[in-house]
């Protein structure tokens, strides 16, 4: 759509700016624009709708009577399609908060902007509407499963690693994939880890699934290097599974029987795990690298470790989480963050790796910041093997 065939409400308590706003508004082509003084009247013409509903509110925050954080939770709420842009003189650190507030509300942002408003990065923002389809916030899994219950469909084949690309920053390069769990339910459909692996974590009955993603992801990693894509493969690897003295032989006669070198499987441990005080975890770890097998320390920034526990593991690569990565183009305080743990990972000679880069805009700000290669939907979803080694193919063509 157009901005010659677009609504516009301007959400604004203060009358001077409210007017300038409209103004600046019809003279960047707008059909229509309007303005109301705060949350209550803007909800009564939305709902009004008629001929000529609201396309796009612009809606600052500080306001009487109803404030921005209010109507944004009211529009969500009442499941209008409007798109929002947040406009607003607060601290950048609070204006992101309430970015994030609002995605998670499911609301259609187009974007945020501090005041005073720019004429050119009005348009800019109002030009991004057809590329900001309606987002529904997602219903949390509502199926609690048994441990055995997930324990049969691993028995009956119906689970399978998916992959997701990873791709070196500076080279374009596919560099890796990490292999993620799904759950080809027979009556769900395809299910998430988040539905079963902490329920079998908290029974401590992860290890036969553990094992058959390694089994696969070593089968896929074989099948891969033969059909000319020389690339690594990560699995994840529970904190549970680290009790067992066998781990590590375990893992090394599976990758020795499936044909590949450990240096190509990549052992993902979450910070907590790389936290830990269990001398038998550790000796696994230290027995894992020794065998040859690289390790990465998964969701890092979410467990509060200090240097010196991550200094306890010999690990080879450092992954970003996904919280910091997204929207780290809108965020100073994340940008400053990302960069911190990239340095970090340089100087202790590892790779860096940034998770969950979603769009153009976060690709960019992790490649300034001088991270090491990216994962994420801006590069491609998790996928099927079949789908993957299309994705491989493909990439390298290009």
């Amino acid at each position: 759509m157009k901005p010659s065939e677009m609504n516009v409400l301007v959400v604004e308590d203060d009358d001077f700016q409210r007017g300038m706003t409209v103004n600046m508004l019809r003279s960047i082509g707008v059909a229509s624009a309007s303005g109301v003084a705060n949350g209550r009247p803007a909800l009564d013409t939305i709902r009004a709708g008629g001929a000529a509903p609201v396309h796009v509110a612009l809606c600052d925050l500080n306001m009487p009577e109803m404030d921005g954080l209010e109507f944004l939770r009211r529009l969500a709420q009442e499941d209008h399609n409007v798109a929002v842009v947040i406009v607003s003189a607060l601290d950048a650190k609070l204006l992101y908060s309430v970015v994030r507030m609002t995605k998670i509300y499911g609301i259609r942002l187009l974007g945020a902007m501090e005041k005073p408003i720019l004429r050119g990065q009005l348009k800019e923002l109002l030009d991004k509407y057809d590329h900001f389809p309606r987002v529904r916030a997602e219903p949390l899994p509502n199926h609690n499963f048994a441990p055995d219950e997930v324990l049969r469909g691993v028995r009956s084949g119906q689970f399978a690693p998916w992959f997701q690309p990873q791709v070196d920053l500076k080279t374009g390069r596919l560099v890796g994939a990490e292999a993620l769990a799904r759950w080809h339910h027979p009556e769900l459909g395809v299910v998430g880890p988040y539905a079963f692996v902490p329920v079998l974590e908290q029974a401590r009955r992860i290890d036969e699934l553990t094992f058959l993603m390694l089994e696969r992801a070593a089968g896929a990693c074989r099948t891969l290097h033969e059909a000319g894509h020389p690339i690594s493969v990560s699995v994840n690897l529970s904190l549970v599974s680290l009790d067992d003295p066998a781990l590590a032989d375990r893992v090394l006669q599976l990758v020795r029987r499936e044909g590949i070198e450990p240096r190509h499987l990549m052992l993902e441990i979450t910070e907590t795990a790389a936290m830990t005080d269990v001398a038998q975890a550790l000796e696994n770890l230290a027995r894992l690298c020794m065998n040859g097998f690289p390790l990465s320390i998964d969701d890092y920034g979410t467990g509060y470790a200090t240097l010196q526990q991550l200094t306890r593991v010999a690990f080879s690569e450092l992954k970003i989480d996904q919280s910091f990565v997204r929207d780290v183009s809108e965020s100073e305080s994340l940008r400053i963050a990302v960069e911190s743990s990239v340095e970090m990972a340089h100087r202790l000679r590892v790779k860096s790796v940034a998770e969950g880069v979603e769009t153009l805009q976060d690709w960019d700000a992790v490649k300034r910041v001088g991270c090491d290669a990216a994962q994420g939907y801006f590069i491609a979803a998790p996928m099927d093997f079949d789908a993957f080694l299309a994705f491989c193919a493909a990439h390298s063509a290009r």
